[in-house]
């Protein structure tokens, strides 16, 4: 398995830029493509990613561009929505895709509504930057309408919660702790620095968003993170949370671990992200203000995280004794 990119998050798979230019790297062979992102972009995408003219070629030419600048997380989601709408328009050119084609991709993707809407982001910069370069007149990913997204509404139940966690290993059963009582995303849980563990807590800096939070301590929390700090003691590393060589675990690595430990609990429809739509809604049912704790700019942000099914109390308004009504009711019947 490759490791991650960690500078350069914006160019395509094995192409790299050292010495003032860029250079696609294949079995230790470097081959020069160019000075320039653009002359090295239009090289890369004419001989690795199909004929001149094509869906594929115009893709991979402008996915580059459209990732500079991006979040790595981000950039990540644009390459891989990339990948798969190079394989839906594998047959096309770039002036033959019509309105109705971008629809079609819609329909084609609509049981995962999310990712047709990011093939549909992706895919309207895409043409964006054709246009730009006088490859086409007009974007056909213009008009079409994004699915309606459907907050997911699962919370899982504390049993379910136990279940998985006696089927987990030590590891996941920490990152599991850890979650629930930062309230982070899993990536941000997995690399926890020892450095991050401050006086006041623990520190964040979100990979998504770049919002800067420190979770502090409780007793409960300081216990996690002095098991953490068991795992693997003989490994010297910077992370909390290190694998055998030493590196933070690789996000797929924890959610097939995951997923394998759901399936021996027997719970279903349970997801790795759910962690953190748990420990919003415990906070919230413990009084505690859960939009800082995810890191969010207003509570409108919070409100799809929470999971709280409890039925809202409510306090009719006031009419005075009933025994009036009744006696005025009773004396008005006689009449």
């Amino acid at each position: 398995m490759n490791r991650p990119r960690k500078k350069d998050t914006h160019l395509p798979q094995c192409v790299y830029h050292r010495n003032g230019a860029y250079f696609y790297v294949k079995r230790g062979k470097w081959t020069r493509l160019g000075a320039t992102l653009k002359e090295a972009t239009a090289k890369w995408a004419s001989l690795y990613e199909g004929e001149p003219g094509s869906m594929a070629a115009l893709i991979a030419k402008a996915l580059p561009v459209i990732c500079k600048g991006k979040k790595p997380n981000t950039a990540s989601q644009y390459r891989h929505a990339a990948k798969k709408l190079s394989k839906i328009f594998a047959e096309f050119r770039v002036e033959d895709v019509q309105q109705k084609h971008v629809a079609g991709m819609k329909l084609q993707l609509e049981s995962t509504p999310n990712m047709a809407n990011r093939c549909l982001s992706v895919l309207r910069l895409v043409f964006d930057f054709a246009v730009e370069n006088q490859l086409i007149a007009s974007n056909p990913a213009i008009g079409v309408r994004r699915h309606e997204e459907q907050k997911r509404k699962r919370l899982l139940e504390w049993g379910e919660l136990e279940a998985i966690y006696a089927a987990s290993g030590d590891r996941l059963r920490a990152i599991i702790d850890l979650a629930l009582r930062t309230g982070q995303r899993i990536g941000d849980v997995l690399k926890i620095r020892r450095a991050d563990l401050t006086p006041e807590g623990i520190r964040f800096e979100q990979q998504k968003t770049g919002t800067k939070i420190t979770v502090a301590w409780t007793p409960e929390l300081r216990e996690v993170v002095e098991r953490a700090k068991k795992l693997n003691q003989n490994i010297r590393a910077f992370t909390l949370l290190h694998n055998r060589r030493g590196k933070p675990p690789d996000y797929r690595t924890v959610r097939e671990q995951w997923v394998k430990a759901c399936r021996r609990a027997k719970v279903s429809d349970a997801h790795l992200h759910d962690l953190r739509a748990m420990s919003a809604t415990w906070a919230k049912r413990q009084g505690l203000n859960a939009t800082p704790l995810l890191g969010h700019a207003s509570a409108s942000q919070t409100v799809r995280y929470l999971r709280d099914r409890d039925s809202t109390v409510v306090e009719g308004p006031s009419f005075g004794q009933s025994k009036d009504l009744l006696d005025k009711a009773g004396g008005n019947a006689g009449k």
